[in-house]
């Protein structure tokens, strides 16, 4: 392996490529390379998804160090070079000993965190990432590299029968990428049926999957069609599957690998033809080795993979994203309705909440121009979010519960100590829901 720094290197880049009137980028084999004193160093691959070093178990690299924070930091491969971005670290990353918050690598530096230090290594390899030509797939767009990248897999894989597996934080699109998929398909013509591993308590997720017979439980007045038979001849879309429970997961397996379900109660088994997209915010191989997910389960879900990039990773893509939510508001609205600079402004927020947040976002921005510098940042205290009444109540009501929710769980952490299951107690909720609203939201435990 060779090291750009070493060698008086330009540091690795994508390279776009365009052959034949097709588009393709070139990844070379860059590999991210941690030193710690007195231990093993650490390495992860760079390519088109980023590497983020910092203590949680949710990190690529992941290091035990008093100085560095859940989330530290996060190298990205782009058209410039290597980008490094600060995630907020209370004891900062160090490029040269200038503290950054984001800047790109020069050649010849290295990375400090802690008493560690990031260099980037650069193979002589390289290989080549088909390109969509469309910014579009479903209701999705994107121009960015890492979107078009994954349209094109999502189309390749859209034609086949393969189950496909949605990785990516919450409100990124990933429903919005699943009916994409099945519009895409063969089976386009047949149901789609969206189902919240999630959102329905664990004792009921049996009978909505596979369905139940009359009087298989206290409340069966008539027997009832499951999911995976209503989506017979469509696709099934799981969202957050990696909420679904232990005990449950050997019986979706076994229906998807014969085609075919028992109902709660009865005794008979009954084919069904659905295909299966599912999704999660989760890290499954983390639930995987926690004894949490079935392995099985998961290589079944995951024959074909795809991660879908947070907002603050293709901010190339606000200005096609505010476009499209602006022109679908009522009444329409443009670009030019914003207030000078917003875009800029945009493009400079680290969007906790996705395309989610960004649409809310977007909403204040259209409704009050005067006042572009709280359009972002939720309230910290008073009696709680204004109310707009020039808001339709399905965008007023989604703007108010997601800065409820924010402040919320985060005082409960506070008055905690940042303990998630004191914390959820406290409200009334699963540790597993709480979770979910901390990765939602972006609200750090640390």
């Amino acid at each position: 392996m060779l090291s750009w720094m070493s060698a008086g290197k330009s540091p690795p880049t994508l390279v776009l490529v365009r052959e034949g009137g097709e588009e393709s980028v070139e990844l070379p084999s860059a590999r991210v390379h941690l030193t710690r004193p007195g231990q093993a160093d650490l390495h992860a691959a760079l390519g088109l998804e980023p590497v983020v070093i910092g203590s949680s178990p949710e990190c690529e690299l992941v290091v035990d160090d008093p100085y560095v924070s859940r989330r530290h930091c996060q190298l990205s491969l782009t058209e410039r070079g290597v980008r490094v971005r600060d995630l907020g670290s209370r004891n900062g990353t160090f490029v040269q000993q200038v503290r950054l918050g984001e800047a790109y690598l020069p050649p010849g530096a290295s990375i400090s965190l802690g008493q560690m230090s990031v260099t980037v290594e650069a193979g002589e390899a390289c290989t080549r990432v088909p390109l969509s030509a469309a910014q579009q797939f479903g209701e999705a767009v994107g121009r960015s590299v890492a979107m078009r990248a994954l349209f094109s897999r999502l189309q390749r894989a859209a034609a086949t029968e393969e189950p496909i597996l949605l990785l990516g934080e919450s409100g990124t699109g990933k429903e919005l990428l699943a009916r994409g998929i099945h519009e895409a398909s063969s089976r386009a013509g047949g149901p789609f049926v969206v189902f919240d591993c999630g959102a329905v308590a664990a004792s009921l997720i049996e009978s909505e999957l596979f369905g139940h017979e009359k009087g298989a439980f206290s409340g069966a007045h008539a027997s009832r069609e499951g999911l995976l038979a209503s989506a017979s001849g469509g696709t099934l879309f799981l969202d957050e599957i990696g909420e679904l429970p232990l005990e449950l997961q050997p019986k979706l397996l076994r229906a998807l690998e014969s085609r075919q379900v028992r109902p709660v109660g009865g005794n008979q088994w009954r084919p069904v033809d659905a295909r299966v997209v599912t999704a999660t915010h989760r890290d499954l191989h983390a639930r995987m080795a926690a004894g949490e997910f079935r392995e099985d389960l998961y290589y079944r879900l995951a024959v074909v993979e795809a991660r879908v990039p947070p907002l603050r990773d293709r901010v190339e893509d606000i200005p096609l994203l505010a476009e499209r939510i602006l022109s679908r508001r009522q009444p329409p609205a443009t670009l030019s309705d914003l207030p000078a600079g917003a875009l800029e402004m945009l493009a400079a927020h680290a969007w906790p909440g996705n395309v989610r947040e960004l649409r809310n976002t977007l909403a204040r921005l259209v409704l009050f121009p005067g006042a572009m510098d709280q359009a972002i940042t939720a309230p910290s205290g008073g009696a709680g979010p204004a109310v707009s009444l020039r808001l339709p109540f399905h965008e007023a009501r989604e703007t108010v519960v997601a800065e409820f929710e924010r402040r919320y769980v985060t005082e409960q952490l506070r008055a905690h100590g940042g303990n998630v299951s004191a914390a959820a107690k406290a409200m009334g909720v699963s540790r597993q829901f709480l979770h979910r609203l901390i990765t939602e939201h972006r609200i750090r435990e640390d």
